[in-house]
Parts: structure tokens; sequence; C-alpha cells
């Protein structure tokens, strides 16, 4: 068996995937490793991923990008969250900060001593002990503190950026780090007579790309994975059935230094759906996410064009998916990343950061040239993990609807994954967080949408009860919020900031 180093890499497809795949082997390989990018020009991307939560950070960082260049390479602004309208039931409103809810002033986490008193009759809604809300809502932003004394330590933040800027920024890069390009439509692909691994592909012009291994960022598609080596995909429909996306911009309202240049994320719940919007510099992003079960497109459009801030800039675009993944991952000696190994819905702003994480998983697991099985093995294994865990978060907002319309009663009634049903009854009866192991969405966000959503605490938590006549809760959560409050409105605006540290020209 041939366990030397793999010699040469070809990543099929562009695009923001296809990108960062290469930017990143190439930074981190160096020339030790020839790696070619082929892409069509011809072929569109699905070009929707604009909103990102704060493992982005690291991905940059491993890149050597630097913050300001990157925000104003990108149209980019910063994003403290996602406010979530409507969800719970109509016209009601929560926030899913990034980062912790207050600081913990006893071993009894906080939000224990916020239900005992939410039990006991008080109104104080939870998000008011979110340091990142305290800002958004307030129009505000500043980096985190380093000082962990501080509250104004306890957010976190990621970026809502142009993907096709992100894409074009990468490329630069990966083609000076001595990434090879090549134009084409791939018209065929080879394949090893005995291993069944992918040896070459055709171009339409006829010429031929071969390498050692192969990263399939080919889309929807999947023209390695699920085509040539006809990996099967598991649908996940019957749990998050929305099947369309309409996707259009718009002008900002008043400008980009308005009121809604908000640092933050909103997804506004609809009959049979929700829509996004992703404040740029240029722009805002906007899209209607729908089940075809439960509306029709051309309803869908009008709802989408009826709740946009400022005038459209195109037409809406129609995207159809299914969401759900590819049975492995990793077949032969081919990955997929991006949507070519499956398509989670953006509600929770997840599409990039599952390229990032594939191709970071892909760097601790890289192979030899022997594609060891278990290697393989190993990476498929944490991949269906970590997708299985992001599907029951996103399942979670579905299943704590109450709206009165078909598509929520739907999703309400399900049956729902025996891993998300147990963690729904633990939190329901004494707002416990529990978890089979390391996940990317950890406590505070789940308590977010629990408590966002309605699925409160039957019970204080009895270990609070216990300890409540040493500790004065209510002093302690009502000066916790108005140093918040007090933090917050030292912050400078969204807007300031941005123009003072990294704007970029309004036309891209």
């Amino acid at each position: 068996m041939n366990h030397q180093p793999v010699r040469s890499v070809c990543i099929v497809g562009g695009g923001t995937a296809g990108w960062m795949a290469a930017a990143a082997l190439a930074r981190t390989l160096g020339g030790a490793v020839a790696i070619q990018l082929v892409e069509s020009e011809d072929i569109g991307t699905v070009g929707v991923g604009e909103a990102t939560i704060p493992p982005i950070k690291l991905f940059n960082q491993l890149l050597g990008l630097n913050e300001a260049d990157f925000v104003r390479a990108t149209q980019g602004s910063f994003k403290l969250g996602i406010e979530f309208v409507g969800w719970g039931r109509a016209g009601h409103r929560y926030f899913h900060p990034f980062g912790t809810f207050g600081a913990d002033f006893d071993s009894v986490a906080l939000h224990h001593w916020w239900n005992r008193q939410r039990l006991a009759g008080d109104p104080t809604p939870l998000d008011d002990y979110s340091m990142a809300w305290a800002a958004a809502r307030a129009n505000r932003f500043a980096p985190p503190s380093p000082d962990r004394r501080l509250v104004q330590s306890t957010f976190d933040y990621a970026y809502h950026f142009d993907a096709g800027l992100y894409a074009q920024s990468l490329r630069r890069l990966a083609e000076g780090l001595g990434v090879t390009r090549h134009e084409g439509r791939i018209t065929g692909v080879a394949r090893h007579g005995e291993t069944g691994d992918v040896t070459a592909i055709t171009l339409a012009d006829g010429r031929t790309v071969a390498a050692e291994f192969w990263i399939d960022c080919s889309g929807f598609r999947s023209l390695l994975l699920g085509e040539a080596l006809a990996t099967p995909f598991i649908d996940w429909t019957h749990w998050l059935p929305c099947d369309r996306a309409l996707a259009v911009p718009c002008a900002h309202a008043g400008g980009s230094d308005g009121a809604g240049f908000t640092p933050y994320t909103r997804s506004t719940a609809h009959g049979a759906g929700w829509q996004w919007r992703i404040p740029l510099q240029h722009r805002i992003g906007n899209g209607h996410v729908f089940s075809s079960a439960f509306m029709a497109e051309d309803e869908a459009a009008a709802i989408l064009l009826a709740n946009l801030d400022g005038p459209a800039l195109a037409t809406p675009r129609l995207l159809r998916f299914t969401t759900g993944r590819r049975a492995q991952a990793w077949a032969h000696n081919v990955v997929a990343i991006g949507l070519a190994a499956g398509f989670m819905e953006p509600l929770e702003s997840t599409s990039l950061h599952l390229v990032q994480s594939g191709l970071m998983r892909l760097l601790a697991l890289w192979p030899t040239r022997a594609m060891e099985a278990h290697v393989r093995d190993e990476y498929n294994r944490v991949t269906a993990t970590e997708w299985e865990r992001i599907r029951d978060f996103l399942i979670l907002h579905y299943h704590l609807g109450t709206r009165d319309e078909p598509l929520w009663r739907h999703t309400a009634a399900m049956a729902i994954p025996d891993t998300l049903a147990h963690r729904i009854a633990h939190f329901a009866s004494f707002g416990r967080l529990v978890s089979d192991g390391p996940e990317l969405f950890l406590n505070a966000s789940w308590l977010a949408v629990h408590v966002g959503q309605f699925n409160l605490p039957q019970r204080p938590d009895p270990l609070a009860d216990a300890r409540s006549p040493q500790v004065d809760a209510p002093r302690l959560l009502a000066g916790l919020a108005r140093v918040m409050r007090e933090a917050a409105a030292e912050m400078p605006g969204h807007a300031a900031f941005i123009a003072r540290h990294c704007a970029a020209s309004l036309i891209p």
C-alpha cells in the first residue's frame, strides 16, 4: 500500500466553497502539493451565504486576512446575532446572541436565576441579560474587550458580507500562493478500473486534468461524490420541509448610515417559511425560504417584495433545494465540501461554516496516497455527527413554533428525532441544557431558542432553590442588565465604526 504523501489535488468547482478550499489548502500545504481548481464561468453559484457565525474569524486568521481589509473588500458589516421575528408567535421577537447570557455571579448558571425570578412574577426578558443584544438593539458595535472581568467581554461577533466578493478575494490569495485555475465545463470523469478512485476529468474542449486527491465543490450537482461515485443522499425534508428560496437584494432605506444598518441578521417568520435580512454596506440581502407544499412561488415572491426596506435591485432569483446530506462526505479519493456534501437551510447561517469545518477536518485528517479507510471513516463519522446536531437545532425552531398556519401546525405536530425530544424535555422540566458531546451551537444558542419560542421551564432549578437564601439574585440581575445598557451606550454606532475602520466604496 502506497503511504507516500499526496502530491496533487484538484478542486472541482469555484464559488465561495471552492476558493475557500483552495486558499486553505494553499496556505497550509504550501508548495508540497500541486493544487488545481477547475470552474466554468458559464455555471453560476448560489451566492446567498452572506451571513456567518463567529468561527469564520478563525478561518480568516488562518488565511492571514486583515479584518479591516476583509470587511472593506467584501462590502461587509458586523453581526452580533440573529433577531427572530414572529417565530414563537406572530409579532413576538427574540434574539439569538453570539456569546453568553450575562456574566455568572454564582455557581448556578445565570439563566436558572432568571427563570426563578420569572416564575416569581418578574417580566424581564432573558434578552436583557445579553451584552450582544444590548449593543445590537441600539445599533452599536465595537469588538469585545479582552478583559474577562468586564461585561464587554461576554459577547462575540461574526460578519455579513458579499459571498461573491469574498470568493474573488480568496481567488486572488490562492492564485498568489500557487493554485492553478482551469476554466472549462467538465464533460467526463475517469475512474480507476480496480479501485474505483477518480483519476481524471475531461473538459469540454478535450483537455484532461489529473490528480491523486479530489475535492468536490460543484454545488448541488455534486458532480464527483453524487454523480460519479453515486453516494446516496439522506433526505431530511420530513423534518425541515422548506425546499425553495427566493433571493433579492434591495437598497438601504435612507442610506447605509441609517437606523436600518443593523449589526445583526433578522429572520422573520411568514405563513409558510421565513425571510432573511442581511445588511451590507452597499445593499441589503433578502430572501424568502418557504415550503412549496404550503405556498406557491408567486405568493412567496409577493411576500418577499412587500417586505423590503428599499427598492429591489434585481428580480428575485429562485433556488430549489432539498435539506439533507450525502451518506458519506468522503468516498474513495473524493471529499465533498459545501453544497456538494449536503444542504442546511440558512436559518442559522451555517452554510459557510460547514465549508470551513469540513476543510479544517480534512486538514486534520489529511491522508496519504493510500487513502486509508480508517481516516476516511473518522472524517465521515465526525461530519455526520456535526450535521445531525445542527439539523436538530434547526428543527427546534420549527417544532417550537405556535403560529396557526398549515406549515407551522405541521412542524409543531411532527415526530422529531429522539435526540432532540430528549433535549426539549430536559429544558421544559428544570431549564437544563443537556448534550451528548461537543457541538457547534452551545448552551446560549439553545437557551435563546427554547426561551424565545416559549419552551419555558415548568419549575426552578433545585440547586438555585437551595442556594436562594445565600444569593440576592434580583439585585444582581438588575445590576447586570443596567451595566450592559450603560456599556452599550458607550460603544460607537455600527455605521460610525465601519466608517472609521473599514468603509468600502459604495460601488463594489
